[in-house]
């Protein structure tokens, strides 16, 4: 059977954001992509994610929606989350909390899991993410060997930490929550894919999503001030990952920018 290849896309922000996932259909149909996952935790009015915003993102041919710790920011949310069973939250989110953190979807006949996981260091302290995994990975069907992970966390340390804890155990730890694309996408030695931060899907001219100057001021006064989303043109922005069906091990994984950076950019 031939490789399964999965496009994952980074954090969705905003109006920009989601008219960029426009492109995606033939975007997944020039790299051959089977599956399509976006983070979509910052797809409604650039912090946090309504109903309406996941249904936009599944129109745009986005099988499953992952989030993080914006997850609740639109309060009604909580009681939307069970009307998109394609999005989830992560794992590690205290018992009796809405939603779930990982979902399995069949692809070209084959088992997907994708999980959810939030990190903890300079962010909310939710329950340990590492064990989360594990308790995850205990429940996956056996014949599940494909299993993705977004890691939705702020240190690096934590999340190449996770990468080496999952190695030979999922096809790809993928790192979201930063919206700035890392170079150091890589197979581990045990067979994982690994990147510290998949980027971000969202205007292009601004400080991760936010107005340049907006974001400056803040920097400069120390005062709250509202952000708000950036316009312009947006940039897709991810990693395509291939797997082995029957083994689950990733055959190897590639940044995707869609347009280039240093392009025009519509």
């Amino acid at each position: 059977m031939p490789p399964l290849r999965v496009l994952f896309l980074g954090d969705v922000v905003g109006e920009p954001g989601l008219v960029a996932l426009a492109r995606v259909p033939a975007l997944a149909r020039d790299l051959g992509a089977d599956l399509v996952v976006a983070n979509g935790e910052n797809a409604a009015q650039g912090l946090g994610i309504t109903a309406k915003a996941a249904r936009q993102m599944r129109d745009a041919g986005v099988a499953v929606v992952t989030t993080g710790n914006h997850v609740w920011h639109k309060p009604e949310f909580a009681a939307e989350i069970d009307q998109v069973p394609w999005v989830i939250r992560p794992a590690n989110y205290p018992p009796g909390v809405p939603g779930r953190g990982w979902l399995g979807v069949e692809v070209r006949g084959v088992p997907v899991a994708v999980v959810n996981l939030a990190g903890r260091v300079f962010m909310a302290p939710l329950d340990c993410p590492f064990r989360a995994a594990d308790q995850v990975l205990g429940e996956l069907p056996p014949s599940t060997r494909v299993v993705l992970v977004d890691f939705h966390a702020e240190a690096t340390s934590e999340k190449r930490a996770l990468g080496c804890y999952l190695d030979g155990r999922v096809t790809a730890v993928l790192g979201t929550h930063t919206h700035v694309p890392t170079a150091d996408a890589q197979v581990l030695p045990g067979g994982t894919g690994f990147m510290t931060d998949v980027g971000m899907t969202g205007p292009v001219d601004s400080v991760i999503g936010v107005p340049g100057d907006r974001a400056v001021g803040r920097f400069l006064t120390q005062m709250p001030r509202r952000l708000g989303v950036a316009r312009g043109g947006a940039t897709v922005c991810g990693v395509l990952v291939e797997a082995d069906p029957g083994t689950g091990r990733c055959l190897g994984l590639r940044r995707v920018e869609e347009p280039p950076r240093g392009s025009s950019v519509p």
